[in-house]
C-alpha cells in the first residue's frame, strides 16, 4: 500500500475523531485563543503606557540639560599641599595598559607626590614581561603581580590598595588615556571638602567613529554621561562612580571594607555603600578623560551584559539598607533605584516586553486577513511614542560634540541595538534569578597599539 492509499484509510477510519477535534476547536479552541489574546494584548497596552512614560522622562531630563546653565565651581589647591596620590591601572592582558601609564607619567604633578601602580592580573607570560620590562625603567612606577585574578578586577584592586602609600586612590582602566592635568583637577575637590569620599569625571570617547559598532557604544555612554548624570546630579547632587577615571579617598574606602570581591560592577557596588552611609561623591563635568568603547559587536554586548548584571546584583544587595539608610531622603532614594539603577534598565526590559506580548497578540488574533497598512501605522505610531531615549542619544552626541554620527546612531540602534537590548535583559534575568556570570575580556583598540 502506498503512503497516500494509507493517508486515505485512516482518514476514512477517523474521518469521525477529525470531524470532532475541528468541531470542537471552532466551539471551544477559539475561545482558549481569543482570552489568551485578550490577556497578551492587554499587557501589551499596559507595557507600551509605561515605555512612554520612561520616554517622556528622557524627554524631559533632555530638555533639561540643554537649557540649564553650568554652575560648576572650580577647585584650587596650593601646590605645596597637594597630597600624595597612587595611580591604579588594573590591567587582564591589556598592552593597553603602558599607554595608560604613559599618559600618567605626564601629569603636571608634582613627581614626589604620586606614584602608579599596574595591577598585572594577566595569565600571558609574554603581555606580563613587557609591562614589567616597561616599568622597571621608571622608578615613579610599579607592577603588583597575583597567582590568579581572584575576584576580577576588584580583587585586583584590592591587591594593589595593599601596595599604595597615596592619601588618595585615583583609578584607570587600561584604556583609558587621561591629560596632563587630569591628576590635579580630580583631586583638588577634596581640599574643599573634608566629607567628599569620591570623585567621578566624565568619559571621552575617542574611537567612536571607528565603525558602526562604536558608534553606538559610545552613544549608550553619551547619554549617561551627558543627560543622566547631569540631570540627577544638578538636581539632587547624586552620582554614582563609574570604575574609571576617578578618585577615591583611602581611609573611607578602607573603614568601609574595600572594594566587593567577585563584583561584575564593583564601582556601583561601592557608591552604594557611601551613599547609604552619608558620604559624598562629586562629578566633573568639566573634567573629560579619553577611553575607548568596544568595536565588535561580541564585546559590546558582553559588556552591556555585565554591566545590566552587575547593577542589578548590587542594587539587590543593599537595596533593604538603601531603603533604611537616615542619610538618604525619599527624592535621593528614588533617583538611585528610579533614574539610576534599575530604572536605568527598565526600557530594556519593556522593550523586550513589547517584543513578546506583540508577538503573542498577533498569534493569536482572531483569523482575518492581514492589514498592512494598519499594522505599519501602529508599528510608526508605537516607536514615536517610545523615541525619549533616541531624542537623548541625538542630544547626547550634540553635546559631546559627535553630532556626525546620528545617523550611524540610528542604524545601529535598530539593527545591532536589537542584539544588544536581548544580552541586556539576558544579565538582568541572570542577576535576578542568581545565575552566576563571569567576567569577559574585552578587545581594545588601544591593545593593538601598544604592542
Amino acid at each position: 500500500m502506498s503512503i497516500i492509499d494509507f493517508l486515505i484509510s485512516l482518514n476514512n477510519e477517523y474521518s469521525g475523531e477529525i470531524v470532532g477535534f475541528f468541531t470542537w476547536y471552532n466551539s471551544m479552541g477559539r475561545k482558549v485563543l481569543d482570552f489568551f489574546y485578550t490577556v497578551f494584548n492587554s499587557i501589551f497596552n499596559v507595557l507600551l503606557a509605561v515605555a512612554v512614560l520612561v520616554s517622556a522622562l528622557y524627554i524631559v531630563m533632555t530638555v533639561y540639560v540643554i537649557l540649564r546653565k553650568k554652575n560648576e565651581k572650580k577647585s584650587t589647591v596650593n601646590e605645596e599641599e597637594l597630597p600624595f596620590v597612587t595611580v591604579q591601572i588594573p590591567t587582564f592582558n591589556e598592552l593597553a595598559a603602558i599607554r595608560c601609564a604613559k599618559a600618567c607619567m605626564e601629569f603636571d604633578y608634582p613627581k614626589d607626590k604620586y606614584e602608579i601602580i599596574i595591577g598585572d592580573d594577566s595569565n600571558k607570560v609574554e603581555i606580563s614581561r613587557k609591562i614589567k620590562e616597561f616599568a622597571s625603567h621608571h622608578s615613579i612606577m610599579k607592577v603588583t603581580k597575583r597567582e590568579s585574578n581572584y575576584g576580577y578586577k576588584p580583587g585586583n584592586l584590592n591587591n594593589m590598595l595593599k601596595h599604595s602609600k597615596g592619601e588618595f586612590i585615583v583609578i584607570f582602566d587600561s584604556d583609558f588615556v587621561p591629560e596632563q592635568d587630569f591628576l590635579k583637577k580630580i583631586i583638588s575637590p577634596f581640599s574643599d571638602d573634608k566629607k567628599l569620599a569620591a570623585v567621578q569625571a566624565r568619559w571621552k570617547i575617542i574611537n567612536s567613529n571607528q565603525n558602526i559598532i562604536t558608534s553606538l557604544g559610545s552613544t549608550i555612554l553619551s547619554v549617561y554621561h551627558h543627560i543622566s548624570i547631569p540631570f540627577v546630579y544638578g538636581n539632587r547632587e547624586i552620582v554614582f562612580l563609574c570604575g574609571s577615571a576617578e578618585a577615591v579617598r583611602k581611609d573611607t574606602l578602607i573603614k568601609l571594607g574595600g572594594w566587593d570581591d567577585g563584583n561584575l560592577t564593583e564601582d556601583i557596588e561601592f557608591s552604594l555603600r557611601l551613599l547609604e552611609r552619608g558620604y559624598k561623591i562629586k562629578y566633573l563635568e568639566n573634567l573629560e578623560c579619553d577611553c575607548e568603547v568596544p568595536y565588535t559587536l561580541k564585546d559590546l554586548y558582553r559588556q552591556q551584559m555585565r554591566w545590566a548584571y552587575g547593577v542589578i546584583h548590587s542594587s539587590k544587595k543593599h537595596f533593604r539598607s538603601i531603603t533604611k539608610s537616615r542619610h538618604i531622603d525619599f527624592k535621593d532614594k528614588f533617583c538611585i533605584y528610579g533614574l539610576y539603577n534599575t530604572g536605568g534598565y527598565l526600557l530594556s526590559v519593556l522593550l523586550a516586553g513589547l517584543f513578546i506580548t506583540g508577538t503573542l497578540s498577533f498569534i493569536t488574533h482572531p483569523p482575518a486577513p492581514v492589514q498592512w497598512g494598519v499594522f505599519f501605522k501602529d508599528l510608526i505610531r508605537n516607536i514615536l511614542l517610545t523615541s525619549g531615549l533616541l531624542i537623548a542619544s541625538i542630544a547626547a552626541l550634540y553635546k559631546a560634540k559627535k553630532s556626525g554620527l546620528t545617523f550611524k546612531m540610528l542604524a545601529s540602534s535598530f539593527s545591532y541595538g536589537l542584539v544588544v537590548t536581548y544580552y541586556v535583559n539576558v544579565g538582568i534575568f541572570k542577576a535576578i534569578a542568581k545565575i552566576p556570570m563571569q567576567w569577559y575580556m574585552l578587545n581594545k583598540k588601544g591593545n593593538k597599539i601598544s604592542e
